[in-house]
Formats: C-alpha cells, sequence, structure tokens
C-alpha cells in the first residue's frame, strides 16, 4: 500500500509504560468507531511515503481522540519510543460509510465547485484542516479562494456531475479579487 491509496488515521503521540504502549490522536470524528481496527500502516522514515504494516494487539479509547494502541512486535518502551511521532494510516477502502449529504474530502478535490447563486466558480484545489474550522481552497480568476466548511455554505457533492454545490455568503470572492489599498494615512502639510 502507498500514501495515494491510504488515509491519515492519525499520529503517535507518546509512549506508555514499559510494554510497547503507545498514546495516539486520533484524527475522527468518533474514535470508537475504530476499536476493531485489525491493522495499521506507519510511514517509516518521515516523508519516505514508505508505508510499513503492523497488526493492532489492542486498541482502546483513553479520552477524546486519544487511544491507547499496542502493536504487534513493539513490545518494550525502545521500540514503542521509534513510533514517537509517527503518522498512522489505513487504506483508503477501509473508510467507513458517509450518509448520503456527506463526503470525505480527498473525493471531492477535482470537482467543479458551483454556487446557488453565481453558478460555476472553480475547482476544489484542497482542504486545509485548521483548528478553529475547516476551508476548501478553490481557484477563481487566478486567484486562491477559501471556503470555509461549514453546512451553511457546503450544500452537497454530486459525485455524478463532478460538482459540489455551496452558498457562498454575499462578498465572499470580493475579499480575494478586491487588491489591498496601499495608501496610507497622511497628515495634512501646513
Amino acid at each position: 500500500m502507498n500514501l495515494d491509496e491510504s488515509y491519515e488515521l492519525g499520529y503517535v503521540v507518546k509512549t506508555h509504560g514499559l510494554r510497547g504502549q503507545v498514546v495516539a490522536e486520533l484524527d475522527v470524528d468518533n474514535p470508537a468507531d475504530y476499536l476493531g481496527v485489525q491493522e495499521v500502516y506507519l510511514e517509516r522514515p518521515v516523508g519516505s511515503g514508505k508505508l510499513y504494516r503492523f497488526g493492532v494487539e489492542r486498541l482502546s479509547p483513553q479520552n477524546g481522540t486519544r487511544v491507547l494502541l499496542k502493536l504487534q512486535g513493539v513490545d518494550r518502551i525502545e521500540d514503542a519510543e521509534l513510533l514517537r511521532g509517527l503518522k498512522l494510516f489505513r487504506p483508503l477502502e477501509a473508510l467507513p460509510e458517509l450518509e448520503d449529504d456527506q463526503f470525505y474530502f480527498h473525493d471531492v478535490v477535482g470537482f467543479a465547485v458551483v454556487d446557488a447563486n453565481l453558478g460555476r466558480l472553480g475547482t476544489v484545489e484542497a482542504f486545509y484542516e485548521m483548528p478553529e474550522q475547516d476551508l476548501l481552497a478553490m481557484r477563481y480568476q487566478g486567484q486562491e479562494v477559501l471556503i470555509p466548511v461549514v453546512d451553511a455554505l457546503i450544500q452537497h457533492a454530486d459525485e455524478d456531475a463532478r460538482e459540489l454545490h455551496v452558498t457562498l455568503p454575499e462578498g465572499l470572492l470580493e475579499v480575494y479579487l478586491t487588491p489591498p489599498s496601499r495608501e496610507r494615512d497622511e497628515p495634512d502639510e501646513a
């Protein structure tokens, strides 16, 4: 399996105890959906794109999106320490099914963005996962436009037409298209 065939599940935060357990932060809405995971993949070394399969001996919830993880073959704290900071991956085909109006970000990259009032605007280029909220990046008239990923703005994805339907607030596009004012308030000369 390679990175293009996988999604990032989370990352290893720290070791836990002396017998190879680690604490992992999962980047998911509901960690309980992943308690039965049988395997994960880790990228080693970081940035290499090389994924290595590890069987999961035990995965149990801690608090929030943190879990206690025991991988097969990692039996000592020294082995677990080598995993600190590594990202955890799963195969794309293992993603849980979503409800009708939901979509995974990677599924709509390349879709046309269609506004309810303005029609076809541009193409979804990327998503940025920010601490406050996720942002959709679209190219519009040569500018990158960021759209907050919230239910009030993102209506639905039409997989057959490869379109993402949105309702943008008035003035959002103008924020990106209007050049910043370079004029400075200068005091009147006497």
